[in-house]
């Protein structure tokens, strides 16, 4: 079973949790210990999973050793009026090569996507996307993955798989599941003009960071459309963090706290992962606890609207542009919003039935002025390419 892999907590992790108060998380979660083993899985809606291996990071000063002091932080949380049921399996140690390390996040992965079950993976170097995005070949088509980063990540994929370029080996490594990928908090000056000018030719998505900073809810659609989610460290900025390697600018703690909540409510996200964290004792580790408490917190309040059903829990409303008609849907409960993209009957379709695309009311009120959203039509373009 591939959960053999996983190594147990430390004794010290695990007798911190057992100084904390009755009423935190480190009392109201499964623990895998070195004296008991791996705790049962019976119930268990999200699990917890370190992976100690950061050697494609070129930036990296050491090896990463220990996420104890995030688990120590999260243990002393108070959880909210949550009904999942948490545990926290301990760690997957580096292999022998990194591919190792890569095989046995991909199995882990797999196991947890048959489960229902949805993984929370603390790392280590951000390549280990690539085989958490991997474990999805037998089970989904096509995959739609948003990074929380500074950086897109494309790099030269001429080059060996690294945390620089692991999302253009996505692109072009068979077999292609990648319909779309968005990229939350970019800054230009960290991303060379060949990749800006990719991702506008692959019709993906990317928000920069002097959006964000204007408005934290534009990421919301995205978030909602998401197979995957992993958040770079680095997108933070240094004032929030106290670490070494940390930018000047970059996103606060109270927004990527909400994007963490916002990756927690979509009811289409199987798998979230925190990367480029350092272990050090410091402000960066509580952070990244309190990331994690909004995921959490965000998976209690999924309103169950995926897959849509616009039968009975959605106002319908029809705009016609020149020889278009755009369908919207908004939710009853969430008051949420959905635009329908058409199935186009051709070879190249990506898409083998009508779907509907996450949007907000802005992109509703730009159809009503005449104007085609503009994530529907890359969404459409993309789909014919």
């Amino acid at each position: 079973m591939s959960l053999e892999f996983l190594k147990p907590l430390n004794d010290t992790v695990v007798t911190h949790a057992g100084l904390q108060p009755s009423e935190t998380i480190a009392s109201n979660i499964r623990l895998h210990t070195i004296q008991d083993g791996l705790p049962s899985l019976n119930g268990v809606s999200l699990v917890i999973i370190g992976v100690l291996e950061n050697r494609r990071d070129a930036n990296a000063l050491f090896q990463v050793e220990s996420l104890d002091q995030v688990r120590e932080n999260l243990y002393e949380l108070y959880p909210g009026n949550w009904s999942s049921v948490l545990a926290d399996l301990g760690d997957i140690h580096a292999g022998d090569s990194v591919e190792d390390t890569y095989y046995v996040v991909q199995q882990i992965t797999e196991y947890f996507l048959r489960e229902g079950i949805i993984p929370i993976f603390l790392g280590g170097s951000q390549d280990l996307m690539y085989p958490i995005y991997r474990a999805f070949d037998e089970f989904q088509h096509m995959i739609n993955l948003v990074n929380v980063d500074c950086r897109f990540d494309l790099g030269n994929i001429e080059l060996p798989i690294t945390s620089r370029n692991y999302v253009g080996k996505m692109i072009a490594s068979e077999p292609y599941n990648l319909f779309n990928y968005s990229n939350l908090g970019f800054q230009t000056y960290f991303n060379s003009q060949e990749e800006i000018d990719l991702l506008d030719r692959m019709f993906f998505d990317a928000i920069r960071l002097g959006h964000l900073d204007s408005d934290i809810t534009l990421a919301e659609p995205i978030m909602r459309d998401a197979d995957i989610v992993g958040v770079d460290m680095n997108v933070v900025r240094a004032g929030d963090l106290s670490w070494e390697k940390a930018n000047p600018n970059g996103l606060d703690g109270k927004q990527v706290c909400s994007l963490s909540r916002y990756a927690g409510i979509s009811d289409r996200l199987k798998v979230f992962g925190v990367f480029e964290i350092e272990s050090e004792k410091n402000s960066g580790s509580q952070l990244v606890a309190e990331m994690i408490w909004y995921f959490i917190e965000g998976v209690n309040y999924r309103s169950f609207e995926y897959p849509v059903d616009i039968a009975n829990r959605y106002v319908i409303y029809k705009v016609p542009i020149d020889e278009e008609t755009l369908t919207f849907y908004k939710s009853y409960d969430s008051g949420r919003w959905w635009i329908d993209l058409p199935f186009i009957s051709n070879s190249n379709n990506k898409l083998k039935q009508n779907t509907l695309l996450p949007c907000d009311r802005r992109d509703y009120e730009m159809a009503c002025d005449q104007i085609l959203p503009e994530r529907w039509l890359k969404a459409r373009r993309k789909n014919e390419i």
